[in-house]
């Protein structure tokens, strides 16, 4: 039983729980990115089972006619088991979202895996003409060649300032040029970019900034934000743009929850305030 606190956070063990916290959103206008938790897997029978159980969360979501797509880990999908497994278990969900007409979203990990997802990504977003978006973070070196790189795929890209404690030799470890980037980001994508951008922040400065680019550029565009952390804003965002909550579910929830809390201060605000109900 996932107790209270991690509970803001996660919607549940069960997708029948997550199925109904997406309802529950999509009452009060937002959309519902649903993920089951899981990565690293080390096995093909794991990663296939998560596949499978992706390809019935999709089946459900198109039944139940929900304004909401699913989200999916490579390291889940069998990246460490082997590139040839992910490609191949990544293509049966992409697949069977294209024809559910639900959307797939591919998250990005550490930076081992940045070539393998955006290979993946751009492979299934130009055979399926779209319906599938993948991450990018501002903190890593490398990603402002990646977001000109990926400007005439048709998919979407969510940009972030980056989840991962990565080396100085591959990122930006001084959180203002962080910020920086990632806002300089924003304006090539919404200044280049034919398709929607997705904006992965609950920092109010550069949610601010991506709706002036957004009123400059005419750019469509979705914020994307976490389960448990602002939803007061979310919902209030919602009544003029385009915004989607990150819903995770499944019994591998302790280390989302904690990662979640250690990664950033802020979010260990988020949860204390969330306990208190302040």
């Amino acid at each position: 039983m996932i107790p209270p606190i991690a509970n803001r956070f996660v919607a549940g063990e069960h997708p029948a729980v997550a199925l109904e916290h997406a309802r529950r959103l999509n009452d009060r206008g937002v959309n519902a990115i649903l993920n089951l938790l899981g990565e690293h897997y080390e096995d093909r029978e794991s990663a296939a089972d998560d596949a499978d159980e992706y390809r019935r969360l999709i089946d459900d979501i198109a039944a139940a006619e929900l304004s909401a797509c699913v989200s999916v880990k490579p390291t889940q999908l069998g990246l460490d088991v082997g590139e040839d497994v992910f490609r191949e278990l990544l293509a049966a969900v992409v697949s069977h979202g294209r024809k559910r007409d639900v959307f797939v979203w591919l998250d990005m990990e550490d930076h081992t895996t940045t070539d393998a997802t955006l290979e993946a990504y751009e492979e299934l977003a130009r055979e399926h003409g779209g319906g599938i978006g993948v991450c990018v973070q501002a903190n890593l070196r490398r990603t402002r060649d990646d977001v000109e790189r990926l400007a005439d795929v048709p998919g979407k890209v969510r940009f972030t300032k980056g989840a991962y404690d990565e080396p100085a030799s591959v990122a930006y470890t001084d959180k203002t040029v962080v910020d920086r980037e990632l806002l300089s980001l924003l304006e090539y994508a919404f200044a280049e970019y034919d398709g929607a951008v997705a904006v992965g922040s609950h920092d109010p400065a550069v949610i601010e900034r991506a709706i002036a680019l957004h009123e400059t550029y005419g750019t469509d565009f979705e914020i994307q934000m976490l389960m448990g952390v602002r939803e007061d804003t979310q919902y209030e965002l919602a009544s003029e743009y385009e915004v989607w909550q990150y819903v995770p579910h499944g019994d591998r929830w302790k280390s989302y929850f904690y990662r979640r809390m250690t990664e950033r201060t802020e979010n260990i605000t988020f949860a204390a305030r969330a306990v208190l109900g302040r």
